[in-house]
């Protein structure tokens, strides 16, 4: 008989997650207990005057995983965070850098601080500070650790980051690749802001090419016409939202916000919504959808696909059994809960876990850093080439069959990528391929019987046959 847990933390709920998938491969024990383990956790203190008046504020960068080089993880800052959180964060790291095989170990930080209490340059004295406490104590370099934006950050506070690295190390001429997410016109990549987004709608496609996949949620077809709710209209449930609604077709139902929700059947333009958001703050007032001030009840609006995209365990064992949709895609960390898992398994819902749905800003930030470290944007070289190359084929085709070539051929063929075009390929190469090893190892091992098991299931072999390569038994 199953003991049922209840009440579990994040941490916890992460760690009973990965066992499941570690009991299955029949790890030893000692290894096992060596994947999960955190690795080191820096507590920081430190004091900044703000309006004439000295606060200290905390943060904490955990490094979960060194088994490649650099760990990497995002930054964030909220007055939500604890050290509890981070190693949880880090954690999943590892397994998702893992997943998509992406060669970092997995890191994570956080200042428990509310950004939108200080003005922009207390927020540049507060991260430039930060900053300086994590490189000198070895947590912020390009060879050992690398942050990334997170909620609550952006490429604003990379760049400061950034120089404030440069200041300290002058001497390092990759100093750039300290850090991912930076505004493109101070080292980043193009399509790194966008890239977790992007990356759910590359992933749902993948999963919809697959007809014995799609019916196994419930549904049929492909993604054009379905019901999709979306918890958090951030950077990643927006670009996912306006993305597979422009491209795919999807009829975003409802938008779910820290200060209210949104819902119509008829679909909500993603676009003009966030602007209303920009311009007044919130989603109360919005003329076009009918406004709830429950907004938590709406993660069971009966629906297709629902993205939870902000903060962990908005899906609990509470709301589990009122939950409507047939497909859950987590492109937040955490947002289902391990008694929720069960609870939704049980009941026959398909879920497309974190450590995978939202690895697409990870895989982009990998780009940005080799970027960083060769010195050079992606297609510098090649672009023209490709052009030319393109042209040829069209002529030999117009000179074959004595026709002019269409203009979207010309468009398509003989057109070289540029940084963007080779970053999106890069993108969903990743997660179409991660999607494919995922599904067959959910098919083929016969105790795996979901895609968060299956998921943790690649990650462990492949953290655990780096332990053993290196010597670490």
């Amino acid at each position: 008989m199953t003991t049922k847990l209840r009440g579990l933390d994040f941490r916890k709920s992460v760690d009973h997650m990965v066992d499941k998938a570690i009991r299955i491969i029949g790890l030893d024990a000692g290894i096992a207990k060596a994947i999960k383990s955190c690795n080191n956790v820096l507590t920081v203190r430190f004091p900044v005057e703000i309006k004439g008046k000295v606060e200290v504020f905390t943060g904490w960068r955990a490094v979960h995983s060194a088994h490649r080089l650099p760990s990497k993880g995002g930054i964030r800052f909220s007055i939500h965070s604890d050290q509890n959180e981070v190693e949880a964060l880090a954690a999943l790291m590892s397994y998702k850098c893992a997943i998509v095989d992406v060669p970092y170990g997995g890191s994570k930080g956080a200042l428990k601080i509310d950004p939108r209490k200080y003005d922009r340059d207390e927020m540049r004295r507060i991260t430039r500070r930060f900053a300086r406490e994590l490189a000198t104590k070895g947590f912020l370099s390009p060879a050992v650790n690398v942050p990334a934006p997170d909620m609550g950050t952006g490429q604003r506070e990379m760049a400061w980051i950034a120089d404030t690295y440069k200041h300290l190390y002058p001497e390092d001429i990759n100093y750039l690749a300290c850090v991912t997410g930076k505004p493109v016109h101070s080292g980043g990549v193009r399509g790194r802001v966008e890239a977790t987004g992007r990356g759910v709608q590359y992933a749902l496609r993948e999963f919809f090419r697959h007809p014995d996949c799609v019916k196994e949620a419930g549904m049929e077809g492909s993604l054009e016409g379905k019901r999709v709710v979306v918890q958090g209209f951030g950077n990643v449930g927006y670009n996912a939202a306006h993305l597979l609604h422009s491209q795919d077709g999807v009829k975003i139902t409802a938008v779910i916000e820290y200060n209210g929700a949104l819902s119509c059947e008829s679909g909500i333009d993603p676009v003009k919504l966030y602007a209303y958001i920009q311009e007044t703050g919130g989603v109360t007032g919005y003329p076009d959808a009918e406004f709830h001030k429950d907004a938590h009840k709406l993660l069971e609006l009966d629906c297709d696909i629902l993205i939870p995209a902000a903060i962990e365990s908005v899906v609990t064992e509470e709301n589990a059994p009122n939950i409507k949709a047939k497909l859950i895609a987590e492109a937040a960390n955490g947002p289902v809960t391990f008694e929720a898992d069960r609870v939704l398994h049980e009941r026959g819902i398909v879920i497309l876990p974190d450590a995978y749905m939202n690895a697409g800003g990870v895989a982009v930030s990998y780009f940005e850093w080799v970027r960083n470290l060769s010195h050079m944007r992606f297609g510098r070289m090649e672009r023209r080439h490709d052009e030319v190359r393109g042209h040829c084929i069209v002529k030999a085709m117009e000179e074959i069959t004595g026709k002019s070539a269409p203009d979207w051929v010309l468009t398509e063929i003989a057109k070289g990528p540029d940084e963007l075009d080779l970053v999106n390929s890069g993108l969903d190469d990743t997660m179409r391929s991660s999607f494919q090893q995922i599904r067959a190892v959910k098919d083929e091992v016969d105790a795996v019987d979901d895609y968060r098991t299956a998921a943790y299931y690649i990650a462990i072999e492949k953290i655990a046959k780096s332990y053993l390569d290196i010597g670490i038994y």
